[in-house]
């Protein structure tokens, strides 16, 4: 790719609001932090005079025991996307297909365009049924962003195993797999996953993250990496919080349940799809479950059916809330994301959108 064509290709959108007076749904990272947190950063000031280790081994060891692989096969990035980065251009030469997943990150097409590459695009939840055969990457995002879909894990290594025959690398986004109790694909041979500490933790600015992978693969990431790719503040953060199991823990059960409580409350009035993870993808044009077979609800979902992701966004903004529209990702034209949040500011949202017991309908 030369010069003119990067400037040409357009950056993929993402959520998160930069207005001060909004509460911001439309980014999926956790508003509350570990407690102690503040103090480990101030405190990694003194280390930030010298250059840090490296390769940082106490970070490798914690992100070892995170997600249960050896210390040896993990590789610090500043950030998960600068992961993913990572493993496709390793894997990319010009003219080389990439099996991506849609709808879905939308850094996975753009990344495989910067090395000058194809995205051979795949229904997310068809993903895995795919043909991996004549592709330098595949691609999984899991659980899938923006529609919350985790995958079975049998089916995950099943396809992994398909991979491996293809001699094609599997990439596995993990951005969001530390907000459930699945088990992580790292240390599984021809795999490499992503995984990113900023979501969880509630950090993105500090960008930290890591890639894992064995053997060739393990080897060649471990050697494109840059020295000291990552702060002394972030390596000392990042294993401060990868520590934190309790606040793991508690933030997993508490995004569970306040999800399926905004589910219930929104599908009174969307349709919306199912998540494991902390965020909702609603289809604001949808049939409401709670209107389906009703003389009612028929006359319900005609009104509904006018209505647009932007309406849904626009009104929800004038109510003081941000949501994502989603319709700038792949195949989505009537869909908004809503992260999971505190009890509270979830209610603000529920009300935003119409629904709850204080919701507000535009009709």
């Amino acid at each position: 790719m030369n010069v003119d064509d990067a400037i040409a290709l357009d950056r993929a959108p993402h959520g998160s609001s930069d207005d001060a007076d909004l509460l911001d749904f439309s980014a999926n990272t956790n508003p509350v932090v570990p407690d102690g947190l503040e103090a480990a950063y101030r405190e990694a000031f003194a280390a930030s005079r010298t250059y840090p280790a490296d390769p940082p081994e106490r970070f490798r060891e914690a992100a070892a025991d995170y997600v249960d692989c050896e210390p040896e096969s993990v590789v610090p990035t500043p950030g998960g996307l600068a992961a993913i980065r990572s493993a496709i251009d390793l894997a990319i030469d010009p003219g080389d297909a990439a099996l991506v997943p849609f709808p879905s990150f939308g850094e996975y097409a753009r990344e495989v365009r910067l090395r000058g590459g194809t995205p051979d695009f795949v229904p997310a939840d068809r993903v895995l049924e795919s043909d991996p055969a004549d592709h330098a990457v595949a691609i999984v995002c899991h659980p899938n962003n923006p529609t919350g879909t985790a995958y079975d894990r049998g089916t995950l290594l099943r396809f992994a195993e398909r991979c491996r025959a293809a001699d094609t690398p599997l990439l596995v986004d993990e951005a969001f797999l530390g907000f459930t109790d699945r088990r992580s694909l790292a240390g599984t041979e021809g795999v490499v996953v992503a995984r990113s500490l900023t979501k969880l933790f509630g950090t993105p600015g500090l960008r930290a993250g890591f890639a894992v992978a064995t053997g060739r693969l393990g080897a060649a990431l471990e050697s494109v990496r840059r020295p000291w790719n990552v702060s002394a503040p972030a390596l000392a953060t990042g294993t401060y919080c990868m520590d934190r199991s309790g606040f793991v823990a508690d933030t997993r059960e508490r995004v569970r349940t306040e999800r399926e409580r905004m589910r219930d409350a929104l599908d009174e009035r969307y349709a919306v799809h199912p998540s494991d993870a902390p965020f909702l993808l609603v289809d604001v044009g949808g049939e409401p479950a709670t209107a389906a077979g009703s003389e009612d609800g028929r006359a319900a979902t005609a009104n509904e059916d006018r209505r647009t992701a932007a309406d849904v966004v626009a009104a929800a903004r004038d109510r003081g809330v941000a949501i994502r529209d989603a319709t700038t990702f792949r195949g989505l034209d009537r869909h908004v994301r809503v992260a999971v949040r505190l009890p509270a500011e979830n209610d603000r949202l529920l009300a935003a959108m119409g629904v709850g017991e204080s919701g507000v309908r535009d009709e």
